[in-house]
Protein backbone atom coordinates (compact mmCIF):
# COMPACT_ATOMS: atom_id res chain seq x y z
CA UNK A 1 0.00 0.00 0.00
CA UNK A 2 1.35 3.41 -0.97
CA UNK A 3 2.18 5.69 1.90
CA UNK A 4 -0.06 8.78 2.15
CA UNK A 5 1.60 12.14 1.42
CA UNK A 6 0.55 13.50 4.83
CA UNK A 7 0.20 11.87 8.25
CA UNK A 8 -2.24 13.17 10.84
CA UNK A 9 -0.67 13.61 14.28
CA UNK A 10 -3.84 14.93 15.90
CA UNK A 11 -6.93 16.45 14.28
CA UNK A 12 -5.83 19.47 12.28
CA UNK A 13 -2.08 18.85 12.60
CA UNK A 14 -0.21 16.94 9.89
CA UNK A 15 3.33 15.85 9.16
CA UNK A 16 4.36 16.10 5.50
CA UNK A 17 7.47 14.03 4.67
CA UNK A 18 9.38 15.85 1.93
CA UNK A 19 12.28 13.38 1.63
CA UNK A 20 12.39 9.56 1.76
CA UNK A 21 12.42 7.68 5.07
CA UNK A 22 11.07 10.69 7.02
CA UNK A 23 14.48 12.31 6.65
CA UNK A 24 13.00 15.82 6.25
CA UNK A 25 9.53 16.89 7.35
CA UNK A 26 7.28 19.89 7.00
CA UNK A 27 4.16 20.37 9.13
CA UNK A 28 0.68 21.73 8.52
CA UNK A 29 -1.76 23.29 10.98
CA UNK A 30 -5.42 23.80 10.10
CA UNK A 31 -7.15 26.69 11.83
CA UNK A 32 -10.85 26.71 12.72
CA UNK A 33 -11.64 29.06 9.83
CA UNK A 34 -9.96 26.71 7.33
CA UNK A 35 -6.78 28.72 6.91
CA UNK A 36 -3.55 26.74 6.91
CA UNK A 37 -0.12 27.37 8.39
CA UNK A 38 2.83 25.50 6.90
CA UNK A 39 5.98 24.95 8.95
CA UNK A 40 9.17 24.67 6.85
CA UNK A 41 9.51 24.32 3.11
CA UNK A 42 12.08 21.55 2.70
CA UNK A 43 14.67 21.26 -0.02
CA UNK A 44 14.36 22.82 -3.45
CA UNK A 45 12.49 19.69 -4.58
CA UNK A 46 9.98 19.72 -1.69
CA UNK A 47 7.20 21.98 -3.06
CA UNK A 48 5.85 19.22 -5.29
CA UNK A 49 5.42 16.94 -2.26
CA UNK A 50 3.90 19.71 -0.16
CA UNK A 51 1.35 20.62 -2.85
CA UNK A 52 0.51 16.93 -3.34
CA UNK A 53 -0.13 16.62 0.39
CA UNK A 54 -2.35 19.70 0.37
CA UNK A 55 -4.44 18.39 -2.50
CA UNK A 56 -4.66 14.92 -0.92
CA UNK A 57 -6.07 16.59 2.20
CA UNK A 58 -8.58 18.51 0.09
CA UNK A 59 -6.87 21.91 0.10
CA UNK A 60 -5.37 24.24 -2.46
CA UNK A 61 -2.05 26.09 -2.15
CA UNK A 62 -3.98 29.35 -1.76
CA UNK A 63 -5.42 28.02 1.52
CA UNK A 64 -1.96 28.38 3.08
CA UNK A 65 -1.84 31.88 4.54
CA UNK A 66 1.35 31.63 6.63
CA UNK A 67 4.67 29.82 6.25
CA UNK A 68 6.75 29.59 9.42
CA UNK A 69 10.45 28.73 9.15
CA UNK A 70 12.17 26.98 12.04
CA UNK A 71 15.50 28.24 10.67
CA UNK A 72 17.40 29.41 7.60
CA UNK A 73 19.05 26.28 6.20
CA UNK A 74 18.66 24.93 2.64
CA UNK A 75 16.88 21.75 3.76
CA UNK A 76 14.17 23.90 5.38
CA UNK A 77 14.18 26.98 3.14
CA UNK A 78 15.19 25.45 -0.20
CA UNK A 79 11.59 25.26 -1.39
CA UNK A 80 10.49 28.45 0.36
CA UNK A 81 10.57 30.89 -2.56
CA UNK A 82 8.52 28.56 -4.77
CA UNK A 83 5.97 27.77 -2.08
CA UNK A 84 5.66 31.43 -1.12
CA UNK A 85 4.91 32.23 -4.76
CA UNK A 86 2.44 29.34 -5.14
CA UNK A 87 0.54 30.15 -1.95
CA UNK A 88 0.97 33.93 -1.61
CA UNK A 89 1.43 33.19 2.11
CA UNK A 90 3.21 35.48 4.55
CA UNK A 91 6.65 34.12 5.42
CA UNK A 92 7.58 34.35 9.09
CA UNK A 93 10.81 33.52 10.90
CA UNK A 94 12.67 34.51 14.03
CA UNK A 95 14.13 37.99 13.82
CA UNK A 96 17.71 36.65 14.01
CA UNK A 97 17.27 34.40 10.96
CA UNK A 98 15.12 36.73 8.86
CA UNK A 99 18.08 38.50 7.23
CA UNK A 100 19.53 35.16 6.08
CA UNK A 101 16.26 34.19 4.40
CA UNK A 102 16.14 37.55 2.66
CA UNK A 103 19.72 37.06 1.46
CA UNK A 104 19.23 33.42 0.47
CA UNK A 105 22.26 32.29 2.45
CA UNK A 106 22.54 30.20 5.60
CA UNK A 107 24.36 31.53 8.67
CA UNK A 108 28.03 30.61 9.10
CA UNK A 109 28.80 27.24 10.66
CA UNK A 110 30.68 26.75 13.93
CA UNK A 111 34.15 28.26 13.44
CA UNK A 112 35.50 26.46 16.53
CA UNK A 113 35.28 23.20 14.54
CA UNK A 114 37.54 22.25 11.64
CA UNK A 115 34.52 20.78 9.84
CA UNK A 116 32.59 23.98 10.39
CA UNK A 117 35.37 26.11 8.94
CA UNK A 118 35.63 23.76 5.96
CA UNK A 119 31.89 23.97 5.39
CA UNK A 120 32.05 27.77 5.49
CA UNK A 121 34.77 27.73 2.89
CA UNK A 122 33.60 24.99 0.53
CA UNK A 123 30.02 24.02 1.44
CA UNK A 124 26.83 25.25 -0.16
CA UNK A 125 24.54 27.12 2.17
CA UNK A 126 22.57 28.97 -0.48
CA UNK A 127 18.90 28.92 -1.46
CA UNK A 128 16.56 31.32 -3.24
CA UNK A 129 16.13 34.59 -1.38
CA UNK A 130 12.64 35.21 -0.01
CA UNK A 131 11.03 38.22 1.61
CA UNK A 132 10.09 37.74 5.26
CA UNK A 133 6.79 39.45 6.01
CA UNK A 134 6.83 39.04 9.79
CA UNK A 135 9.61 38.50 12.30
CA UNK A 136 9.12 36.36 15.40
CA UNK A 137 10.46 36.66 18.95
CA UNK A 138 10.78 34.20 21.80
CA UNK A 139 7.51 33.52 23.61
CA UNK A 140 5.35 34.97 20.85
CA UNK A 141 1.99 33.23 20.43
CA UNK A 142 0.83 32.74 16.85
CA UNK A 143 -2.93 32.73 16.28
CA UNK A 144 -3.13 29.17 15.02
CA UNK A 145 -5.84 26.93 16.54
CA UNK A 146 -5.18 26.98 20.25
CA UNK A 147 -2.01 29.04 19.79
CA UNK A 148 1.48 28.15 18.62
CA UNK A 149 4.23 29.35 20.95
CA UNK A 150 7.62 30.35 19.54
CA UNK A 151 10.48 28.77 21.53
CA UNK A 152 13.80 30.39 20.61
CA UNK A 153 16.49 27.70 20.74
CA UNK A 154 19.57 29.28 19.12
CA UNK A 155 22.72 27.38 18.27
CA UNK A 156 21.80 25.42 15.19
CA UNK A 157 21.30 28.89 13.71
CA UNK A 158 21.07 32.22 15.57
CA UNK A 159 17.31 32.34 15.07
CA UNK A 160 16.42 28.66 15.32
CA UNK A 161 13.02 28.03 16.92
CA UNK A 162 10.95 25.14 18.16
CA UNK A 163 7.16 25.48 18.05
CA UNK A 164 4.66 24.34 20.67
CA UNK A 165 1.05 23.93 19.53
CA UNK A 166 -0.79 24.43 22.79
CA UNK A 167 -4.17 23.27 21.52
CA UNK A 168 -2.95 19.80 20.55
CA UNK A 169 0.16 19.27 22.69
CA UNK A 170 2.39 18.86 19.63
CA UNK A 171 5.97 20.13 19.92
CA UNK A 172 7.91 20.69 16.70
CA UNK A 173 11.55 20.46 17.74
CA UNK A 174 13.07 21.85 14.56
CA UNK A 175 16.71 20.79 14.34
CA UNK A 176 17.32 21.19 18.08
CA UNK A 177 17.06 17.38 18.22
CA UNK A 178 16.99 14.85 15.36
CA UNK A 179 15.14 11.52 15.53
CA UNK A 180 16.99 9.67 12.77
CA UNK A 181 17.66 6.11 13.95
CA UNK A 182 17.01 7.33 17.44
CA UNK A 183 17.34 10.75 19.01
CA UNK A 184 20.61 12.54 18.38
CA UNK A 185 22.11 15.97 17.87
CA UNK A 186 22.42 17.63 14.51
CA UNK A 187 25.85 17.07 12.93
CA UNK A 188 28.17 19.58 14.58
CA UNK A 189 29.35 21.06 11.28
CA UNK A 190 25.79 22.14 10.45
CA UNK A 191 25.45 24.29 13.58
CA UNK A 192 26.42 27.92 14.02
CA UNK A 193 27.35 27.14 17.64
CA UNK A 194 27.14 23.48 18.59
CA UNK A 195 27.69 24.08 22.32
CA UNK A 196 24.79 26.55 22.32
CA UNK A 197 22.62 24.04 20.44
CA UNK A 198 23.11 21.56 23.29
CA UNK A 199 22.49 24.18 25.95
CA UNK A 200 19.27 25.65 24.56
CA UNK A 201 17.78 22.22 23.77
CA UNK A 202 17.34 21.98 27.53
CA UNK A 203 14.25 24.17 27.10
CA UNK A 204 12.50 21.31 25.33
CA UNK A 205 12.65 19.28 28.51
CA UNK A 206 10.87 22.02 30.45
CA UNK A 207 7.78 22.30 28.21
CA UNK A 208 4.51 20.36 28.43
CA UNK A 209 3.53 18.34 25.34
CA UNK A 210 2.30 14.89 24.37
CA UNK A 211 3.78 14.42 20.88
CA UNK A 212 7.32 15.31 19.80
CA UNK A 213 7.44 16.08 16.08
CA UNK A 214 10.87 16.26 14.47
CA UNK A 215 11.91 18.00 11.28
CA UNK A 216 14.33 15.11 10.78
CA UNK A 217 12.81 11.75 11.60
CA UNK A 218 9.41 10.39 12.69
CA UNK A 219 7.42 11.73 15.62
CA UNK A 220 7.25 10.22 19.10
CA UNK A 221 3.64 9.71 20.16
CA UNK A 222 4.03 7.85 23.45
CA UNK A 223 5.61 9.50 26.49
CA UNK A 224 7.30 12.02 24.21
CA UNK A 225 8.25 14.47 26.95
CA UNK A 226 9.75 11.70 29.04
CA UNK A 227 11.73 10.42 26.05
CA UNK A 228 13.17 13.84 25.28
CA UNK A 229 14.00 14.51 28.93
CA UNK A 230 15.76 11.13 29.12
CA UNK A 231 17.77 11.94 25.99
CA UNK A 232 18.80 15.31 27.41
CA UNK A 233 19.83 13.71 30.71
CA UNK A 234 21.97 11.16 28.88
CA UNK A 235 23.65 14.06 27.09
CA UNK A 236 24.29 15.86 30.37
CA UNK A 237 22.18 18.91 29.56
CA UNK A 238 19.08 18.26 31.69
CA UNK A 239 18.56 17.18 35.29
Amino acid sequence: MARPPALELVPGVYRIPTAPADLINSYLFKDQDGQLTLVDAGLRTAPKRVVAALRWLGYNPADVTRIVLTHAHPDHAGGLAKLAAQTAATVTAHERDASYLRAGKAPARDVTLTTGRLFNRFGSGRFSATEVGAELVDGQLLDVGGGVEVIHTPGHTPGHVALLHRGSGVLITGDAIFNVRGMRWSPKALCTDFALTRSTANRLGELDYTIAAFTHGPEIRYKAREEIRAFLRRQGVHT
